[in-house]
């Protein structure tokens, strides 16, 4: 069983929302067709993986994949007004549980939330996981500027927590995204280094200690959290600062953290595998960005030197606990 945690759709009627109401995406068409997302600081071209779910499907069976967590990505609903944002949210969230109703043998998904708009996100929440039995939501890293760890956001992880809910940080427009505007460097370097920061504010301030029902999933394999957690331990021991709100080394609370295998390097993953351990691995390949790579997903967990139980727990395993979902 291979279940793929990271991957993005655009439902089609979130697309011709944004074509014909007011909004803050521009939406225009590349030369084969393919409609292009613009939003401030970069764009998204929107292929046929993106928004056919049915030629998604034939793509999963070919490639041999069992499930995918279909979830949104950038520019996400919050660069919206708090209304629009809202609307936004339920039609994506409404067309994700029908994709889920229809084809729930390759599809799972994690909601959209309104993150501009804290009490929104708390209601929105609270359906997607009553009414629409989503097991949870993607937060994006920073919300136009503000940290998941301000206390705004602490209602939303008040009902997280109360629901047990899954939680899977993905990055959008990094602060200091005027330093990466040329070679893609938001997207190579950027993207990596928000969901880093995010991870780490979010430890520091306490909040995984806060609230501990809460399963926090990082994406492209944590950024720089398996590679940077000593310097983070070493700073709740220099700095009084660092001890405020918890009492523990951050690499303790991080190592509770799944991390997605976004990040095709063998020597990268054994890093990541030497400090969350196989059963917070969860096998993704960001289809069908530009970036992402189904086969390259497989190619490099079959290389990864783990036991054959302990390979197939990264593969599907230990997402499908997570998530309480079969086959």
């Amino acid at each position: 069983m291979i279940i793929d945690f990271h991957n993005h759709y655009y439902p089609p009627e979130y697309l011709d929302a944004l074509r014909t109401g007011e909004s803050a995406v521009r939406v225009t068409d590349d030369a084969e067709g393919n409609p292009c997302l613009h939003y401030p600081g970069d764009y998204n071209v929107a292929v046929r993986g993106h928004r056919d779910i049915a030629y998604r499907q034939e793509v999963l069976d070919r490639e041999g994949v069992s499930k995918q967590v279909i979830t949104l990505t950038t520019p996400g609903t919050h660069v919206e007004t708090p209304a629009t944002a809202a609307r936004f949210s339920r039609l994506v969230n409404d067309a994700f549980a029908r994709v889920v109703a229809e084809r729930g043998s390759h599809f799972t998904a994690l909601a959209t939330l309104p993150l501009n708009d804290p009490a929104a996100s708390v209601a929105e929440l609270r359906r997607a996981m009553t009414e629409l039995r989503l097991p949870g939501a993607m937060l994006f890293s920073n919300v136009n500027g503000t940290a998941l760890a301000d206390e705004r956001f602490w209602p939303l992880y008040e009902e997280a927590n109360a629901r047990h809910a899954v939680l899977y940080i993905h990055p959008t427009d990094p602060v200091g995204v005027e330093a990466m505007t040329d070679f893609w460097l938001m997207p190579l370097i950027g993207f990596t280094f928000d969901t880093t920061l995010a991870a780490a504010k979010l430890v520091f301030t306490g909040i995984p200690e806060r609230f501990p029902n809460i399963r926090w999933v990082l994406t492209h394999m944590g950024g720089a959290v398996p590679y940077l957690a000593e310097r983070l331990d070493r700073g709740f021991f220099a700095f009084r600062e660092c001890r405020a709100h918890i009492d523990r080394p951050p690499s303790e609370y991080l190592k509770r953290f799944y991390y997605d295998t976004v990040n095709f390097d063998l020597d990268a993953m054994k890093l990541a595998l030497a400090f969350a351990g196989p059963g917070h691995l969860l096998a993704g390949s960001d289809y069908p960005h530009q970036i992402g790579s189904i086969p390259k997903m497989i190619e490099c967990l079959r290389a990864l030197p783990v036991s054959e139980a302990e390979r197939a727990a990264i593969m599907g395993g230990n997402a499908a606990a997570l998530l309480g979902v079969g086959r």
